[in-house]
């Protein structure tokens, strides 16, 4: 069971937007150390809780313009989830791409070294 298993779309939804997405990519940050040491397991253990947290956010969210966004960044991180060993720029772009979805994460591009 995934450390997100339990987390109800009611839950999720009382965190805003710009929360949502921080939380998200502080998961895909998290998994930059196990991509990096090349442990494929625990990158997609982390993978696996990004793909939940992405899978509330398109649920709860009424904005169609960031469902489709996701939808199509969410295919990213499952590519990266199925991949044998995840590259570590690949998953780094990606995290990029995610933390400019919304001015509250891409402000966190350079702390985070995506």
């Amino acid at each position: 069971m995934t450390q997100h298993a339990e987390l109800t779309a009611k839950r999720w939804s009382e965190f805003d937007r710009g929360q949502q997405l921080l939380q998200i990519a502080a998961e895909m940050h998290r998994a930059t150390r196990w991509v990096r040491l090349g442990d494929a397991d625990r990158a997609r253990a982390g993978y696996e809780r990004v793909l939940r947290l992405v899978d509330l956010t398109v649920e709860v969210q009424h904005s169609a313009s960031l469902r489709r966004e996701l939808l199509r960044w969410r295919d990213l991180a499952a590519e990266l989830y199925v991949a044998e060993s995840p590259s570590a720029d690949a998953h780094r772009s990606a995290l990029r791409v995610l933390l400019q979805l919304h001015p509250a994460t891409a402000a966190q591009i350079d702390a985070l070294g995506a």
